[in-house]
């Protein structure tokens, strides 16, 4: 039975990190105040004839598309899109739902996971695991590092079957206001968030530890 514990207790790491990488996308898809930032510092509704209010608009309508099960249908009010961007979009909805899921299913894992190491004291063990899952979020940071394209493409190329990500600005205005600088942000807003959660369970951990 010994085997059944182990693997149990794998799974329950696992979902542990499953966690704080499905809570992590769900905060930065909706960190609404980096688009922001960006529209006004970028003067991106500028580019598209927009103010950047009328920007944020159709911003909101598509993180609405994205977030929510029962918005079916991408509508946003000042742009039309082509065909392959839509078949993009609902691939990028279905990941999105996907990860809502396995945040849903992982917090209560999680949280069942936390109090039975609470109950029995052993808190300390989050200190190596934390200290090893530390290390993953500047290792990717280094590799964006070095060159961000590529980074991006094969981040796409993993997650999607088809080239409908390649958008055309002639006919899918909305990727000029989607600029590279942006998701490159969302991307160092992510690896910040993940850090300061391991950072975080860690302290956790050697709370526990020094209290032994």
């Amino acid at each position: 039975m010994a085997w059944i514990n182990k693997c149990r207790d794998w799974l329950l790491w696992l979902g542990l990190y499953l966690w704080v990488l499905s809570g992590t996308i769900i905060l930065t898809i909706n960190a609404t105040w980096l688009y922001w930032l960006n529209a006004q510092f970028q003067h991106l509704g500028a580019i598209v004839n927009l103010s950047t209010g009328r920007l944020m608009t159709n911003y909101f309508q598509l993180l609405a598309y994205l977030n929510f099960p029962w918005v079916r249908s991408l509508k946003m009010r000042d742009f039309t899109d082509s065909t392959s961007a839509l078949i993009h979009f609902a691939d990028v909805k279905n990941l999105f739902m996907l990860d809502i899921v396995v945040f849903i299913i992982t917090s209560v894992t999680t949280y069942l996971f936390f109090q039975q190491l609470k109950r029995r004291q052993q808190l300390w063990r989050f200190v190596l695991p934390m200290q090893t899952a530390l290390w993953v979020p500047p290792i990717v940071a280094a590799i964006m590092a070095v060159n961000f394209d590529q980074f991006f493409v094969f981040f796409h190329r993993v997650l999607f079957r088809n080239a409908d990500w390649l958008f055309d600005p002639l006919y899918d205005r909305i990727i000029l206001v989607l600029p590279d600088t942006f998701f490159m942000q969302c991307f160092v807003l992510a690896i910040v968030i993940m850090e300061w959660t391991f950072a975080y369970y860690l302290s956790i951990g050697k709370r526990a530890l020094q209290a032994l």
